[in-house]
């Protein structure tokens, strides 16, 4: 499924791996807050972030968990708690695959309060074009490339967000080059306004 540079919706609901995608580059992010995106995540993504046990928490980990502690006390990640009755959506249930509960309660908040879907796990992404709009279902790769679309990114900063990124050990690199690419061809053919 291709990624569109040329829109994005800034109101999203964030399963776990989205999160450390987007907070893993001061740059992505700093630039996102300035395009006025909003980001929230379910009570079990923030369990899986913060709390879920690990073998070994690497400095990276570490590092990522301070920023989203800061990014929720600034009031930038809120976090929203479901109860059962949302987990009940049979038409998710069925088709659940291997998701993990933050990423199917992230869907399900995201279905229910009509707000776009941000992963960046394949299989979730999937699921969600199956069970809501398939335009609400959004990847830190789209937000890359809208944000280099719309100016809020230049060049420059392109070589930044990909390098903060590999120094977290995040897997994005490739997309983030052929989205940049994309987008960059979509200003020539459609100059955002």
């Amino acid at each position: 499924m291709p990624v569109d540079p040329c829109r994005f919706y800034l109101i999203n609901v964030a399963d776990t791996c989205s999160v450390w995608n987007v907070l893993s580059s001061r740059v992505l992010y700093t630039a996102s807050l300035a395009a006025n995106c909003t980001f929230s995540c379910t009570g079990f993504v923030y369990y899986e972030c913060m709390h879920k046990p690990r073998k070994q928490i690497s400095n990276e980990d570490a590092e990522l968990q301070r920023r989203l502690q800061q990014a929720k006390e600034k009031g930038q990640f809120q976090t929203y708690y479901i109860d059962i009755d949302d987990l009940n959506d049979l038409e998710i249930l069925e088709k659940r695959q291997n998701l993990s509960k933050g990423e199917l309660s992230s869907l399900v908040f995201a279905k229910r309060t009509r707000q776009a879907f941000f992963t960046d796990d394949q299989g979730a992404r999937n699921l969600a074009c199956l069970c809501m709009e398939s335009k609400m279902v959004q990847t830190t790769t789209q937000l890359f490339g809208w944000l280099i679309y719309v100016g809020l990114l230049s060049d420059s900063d392109k070589d930044a967000v990909i390098k903060e990124h590999l120094d977290f050990k995040r897997p994005l690199r490739k997309y983030f080059e052929e989205i940049y690419v994309r987008a960059l061809e979509c200003k020539l053919a459609y100059p955002a306004r």
